[in-house]
């Protein structure tokens, strides 16, 4: 198991993780550090230095990094003996929308994206058509939204190209360097929640079987009891081997697959029990 190394203290892992890797440890897994800060400039030799050689297989559990930053820790991995459960392409199905979208179609808001460069503003006629030529909206890029800023986030009506455009340039702007990917507009779900936010359910699915189902992260008191119909189906589909899925109960009842990402780079929720899962990364990594 490959955690983040804490930034002061590079011997140790990061605080965040400190806990799950001890547990880790006492499960019989093997623990080794990566320097995420030297992954996200560039220095590959120096992010992997404290990986021991011959390791063979592993997961990493860490900071989210970008396809592109994984593929080269899988590299750099790869020349120590060292090889990633999950390999990049699969990474990138998984941490980002366009890749999973095809696998969730069915159960998940309606999409489109276009792809851009960093401040680039699109022309909202390439972007919604279809099921989404009107009602409401929103934008994020391919890994990340601003839901906490409703100016950069929400659109009243889809139809209204100029307020998209205005949305859409508010997003792009405050994303600045960190925009990944692109533009993603989805269509708008009245979710059952409190607050203005839906209350959603985080499932990690090892090697397609559900071992955690929780709260969200950020809702770890939240009680969840999702259905899992066709997500299986739609896990298995996707094809890679360790996923989560954030479920919300749209106001009609039925559960919607609302967010999908790389398992290594989702977070865990306060006061779950991590032991389920960390068997099953064990397991499929033994």
């Amino acid at each position: 198991m490959l955690y983040c190394a804490d930034m002061l203290r590079p011997r140790r892992p990061d605080e965040h993780y400190a806990a799950e890797s001890a547990l880790a440890a006492d499960l019989g897994a093997v623990i080794a550090l990566v320097d995420h800060d030297a992954l996200t400039r560039g220095e590959i030799a120096q992010a992997v230095a404290r990986v021991p050689s011959g390791l063979g297989m592993a997961l990493y559990r860490g900071w989210m990094v970008t396809g592109g930053q994984y593929a080269d820790l899988y590299g750099a991995l790869a020349e120590r003996g060292v090889e990633l459960v999950t390999g990049p392409e699969q990474y990138r199905a998984a941490h980002e929308l366009p890749g999973w979208y095809g696998a969730f179609a069915g159960l998940t808001p309606a999409t489109r994206w276009v792809s851009l460069q960093p401040n680039e503003i699109p022309s909202m006629e390439a972007v919604v058509a279809g099921e989404l030529a009107g009602g409401p909206g929103m934008v994020k890029d391919f890994v990340k939204s601003r839901k906490g800023e409703p100016e950069a986030f929400y659109v009243a009506d889809l139809a209204d190209v100029v307020a998209l455009r205005a949305t859409a340039a508010c997003f792009i702007e405050r994303q600045g360097p960190d925009l990944a990917g692109g533009l993603v507009v989805r269509a708008f779900e009245d979710f059952v929640g409190s607050g203005g936010r839906a209350a959603e359910a985080r499932v990690w699915w090892v090697r397609g079987e559900p071992v955690v189902v929780g709260p969200h992260p950020d809702q770890p008191e939240t009680v969840v009891e999702p259905d899992l119909s066709g997500v299986a189906e739609a896990v298995a589909a996707l094809g890679c081997p360790f996923v989560t899925t954030d479920l919300a109960q749209r106001a009609d009842g039925v559960w919607r697959v609302v967010e999908v990402g790389d398992g290594q780079v989702s977070d865990f929720p306060r006061g779950v029990d991590p032991e389920p899962l960390l068997r099953a990364l064990i397991a499929a990594s033994g």
